[in-house]
């Protein structure tokens, strides 16, 4: 396929709320790669949501152009109305769109009519999310299979997404670029304080409460004990959602939910001083919260999927149902650290080092960004893979449920 080049090195990133990062992981990597970029001489605009009505407002953040956009619908058709408004924006100006997800790659096709090109991370596997219903599923895939076709060129974050991807384009049209996280090797214990947490005393879980990410059957695997270390569970829970009622339901007492916690020197604090990380995700390529807690130097304990072994390695201990989850919790929760613990930080911080050291990690995307603008000299095309897995047994990725099968388990000794 031949691409179009844009003009200059200007790049606008769609399918994020905003920056600075209130929300999640794309909003995480933005908030990185946007300041890096114009450290690098872009010219770098983000789009952000705003609630409410009215025309659009620009503002500047650490010299990246924002413009707010207010979207009056809310839910997923204010996401759909607000992707809308920002592709109208981005295709009436100059620059290469770089956008984050997939969940509306129709829109992109105005990219391609207005010969603007665009790169297209494709994040997980929307359509296998269980919090979606069947339209909703069958809009995702839909999406997915447009934006394989319409963006010139998609980014996997992960091999086996790369692997699935490879099946549907050309391989020449995927790179494979993990998410990098900052290394945190000075957080400040202090920060603890205002939870009543004390470094080495306590467990964390960060993660959007839905069905997938296990949060449910994290809670009642720690809650089937008496405990004297607390589980943090961070994240907005409220109990006028049937799931995030079920969570807070099933906590016991040593379940704290401090809410919605975005302070990067905050969670960078609680990610280094906890005695263990607890990871739920089933779906998805490389989850830019588990990146982080290899960055913090946390020992890991995760949901055994070919996602997860990826990116932690021997960082973690994995559990395949919640049984085992409550067992490892037992090993993990004792009164000293065990050794296996510290084994485990010293393996997060080379992993982290090797394959997700941020500044490596943002510099790929740099260097693929500059295949599709005028530069001064042609950028040379460069596969930027990371290491692919062995033959994976499962067809693609691990399902959203919990297997339950017996010796399913990989358990501390």
């Amino acid at each position: 396929m031949s691409s179009p080049r844009s003009a200059s090195r200007v790049v606008r990133i769609l399918g994020t709320r905003g920056v600075p990062n209130r929300h999640g992981g794309f909003e995480s990597f933005a908030e990185d790669l946007a300041p890096f970029l114009v450290a690098r001489g872009w010219t770098v605009v983000v789009y952000c949501q705003e609630e409410g009505d009215g025309p659009s407002w620009e503002s500047q953040w650490r010299g990246v152009r924002r413009v707010h956009i207010p979207v009056r619908e809310d839910g997923s058709l204010g996401t759909v109305v607000f992707d809308w408004k920002c592709t109208r924006h981005a295709r009436r100006e100059p620059g290469l769109a770089l956008v984050l997800g997939y969940n509306t790659a129709i829109f992109s096709v105005a990219y391609r009519l207005g010969r603007i090109p665009s790169v297209l991370n494709m994040d997980g596997m929307e359509w296998r999310r269980a919090k979606y219903g069947l339209a909703e599923r069958a809009w995702f895939l839909l999406n997915e299979r447009l934006g394989c076709r319409i963006a010139d060129h998609l980014v996997a974050d992960h091999p086996e997404i790369a692997r699935y991807l490879r099946r549907l384009v050309p391989m020449d049209r995927v790179s494979t670029i993990a998410y990098g996280a900052r290394h945190v090797t000075n957080a400040d214990v202090r920060r603890l304080e205002q939870f009543g947490l004390a470094a080495d005393r306590y467990l964390l879980v960060v993660a959007r409460p839905e069905p997938e990410n296990l949060t449910l059957e994290i809670v009642r695997a720690y809650s089937a004990r008496a405990r004297a270390l607390p589980l943090v569970v961070l994240g907005a829970y409220r109990r006028d959602h049937p799931y995030q009622r079920r969570v807070l339901d099933a906590a016991g007492t040593n379940v704290l939910f401090p809410g919605a916690v975005y302070d990067r020197d905050t969670v960078d604090a609680l990610r280094h001083f906890a005695r263990v990380y607890v990871h739920g995700h089933t779906v998805g390529g490389t989850n830019p919260a588990l990146v982080e807690a290899l960055g913090a130097g946390a020992a890991v304990l995760a949901h055994d999927n070919p996602y997860n072994r990826w990116v932690a390695g021997d960082a973690a201990f994995y559990f395949r149902d919640e049984a085992a989850c409550t067992a490892c919790l037992d090993v993990c929760c004792g009164d000293a650290c065990p050794a296996d613990i510290v084994a485990r930080r010293e393996a997060a911080t080379r992993r982290h080092a090797t394959e997700f050291d941020l500044e490596t990690q943002l510099g790929r995307y740099e260097r693929l960004l500059e295949r599709y603008v005028e530069v001064d000299a042609p950028t040379e095309r460069v596969q930027f893979d990371a290491p692919s897995l062995p033959p994976s047994p499962l067809p693609f990725a691990a399902t959203a449920s919990v297997d339950s099968s017996p010796g399913a388990v990989t358990t501390p000794p």
